[in-house]
């Protein structure tokens, strides 16, 4: 009976252990901190053409439509972007799936493409193709669009300490996204990524590594050694915050 009741409250005091620590996410800092120098075109440039190995682009310009919606068309994309018009999201765009159909409405607006470099291809047939970026022709309604803004962001290598953080309500759109939490560092945890879309992530200024929504794997180890005993800040850049005001700690890894 006495052996009963202590695997009884070991199983309650485990499962309590193991729940979810819930970090709150609610302080944003604006992309265009991290902003290099704009280079214009008549049509967007791919990375090669900008210098730029690994990261991000933006890629922005004006649109004028008397429709309340049309459809989005590009050549290439290489490999991932995540579309938005005057700030509002829109959806994803791959090179397998180029086509979306945004809301515009009547008037003049503003697109961007916030497009990054998953990887290159160093083998096989495809190496002499190895092109990244948004490049080639762009289509709205059939119409192409031209003059073109390029803006890469060095996410990676940016110095944590010189972003300025606001408080964001609801914190939307692409950007870093700041929380503090507490938690026992002797144990190592897991940041689980589920709702959020494509970026990278620190603790404690300490780089951890980059996710994707479409990966199977959607959770990020975090090192023992990463952990303070008192207060620990993570900050998270995100390319599509969809109101997202929270993440999870597991204490195993996460898959779709």
């Amino acid at each position: 009976m006495i052996r009963a009741f202590i695997w009884t409250l070991t199983a309650f005091l485990l499962g309590q252990s193991l729940k979810a620590q819930e970090v709150m996410v609610e302080w944003k800092a604006g992309v265009s901190q991290i902003y290099k120098k704009t280079v214009e075109a008549e049509s967007p440039l791919s990375f090669n053409d900008l210098n730029v190995e690994f990261g991000y682009v933006l890629y922005q310009t004006e649109i004028t439509t008397d429709a309340e919606s049309e459809e989005l068309a590009l050549e290439n994309v290489r490999d991932y972007a995540v579309v938005y018009v005057d700030g509002m999201l829109q959806g994803t765009l791959t090179d397998q799936d180029k086509k979306l159909l945004i809301k515009t409405g009547s008037g003049t607006h503003i697109l961007q493409f916030y497009v990054e470099n998953i990887g290159r291809i160093t083998y096989g047939p495809e190496i002499t193709d190895n092109s990244k970026g948004l490049f080639g022709t762009v289509t709205l309604a059939g119409n192409e669009l031209h003059n073109w803004k390029m803006i890469p962001l060095d996410a990676r290598n940016s110095p944590l300490k010189n972003l300025i953080f606001e408080q964001s309500a609801p914190p939307s759109g692409p950007g870093f996204y700041q929380g503090q939490f507490e938690i026992n560092p002797s144990q190592s945890k897991y940041l689980n990524m589920t709702g959020w879309g494509m970026g990278e992530v620190w603790i404690n200024q300490k780089y951890l590594g980059s996710y994707w929504e479409e990966e199977k794997q959607q959770s990020l180890l975090i090192p023992s050694d990463y952990l303070l005993p008192d207060h620990n800040e993570l900050v998270i850049f995100e390319l599509k915050n969809k109101q997202q005001t929270k993440i999870n700690l597991s204490p195993t890894p996460v898959f779709k």
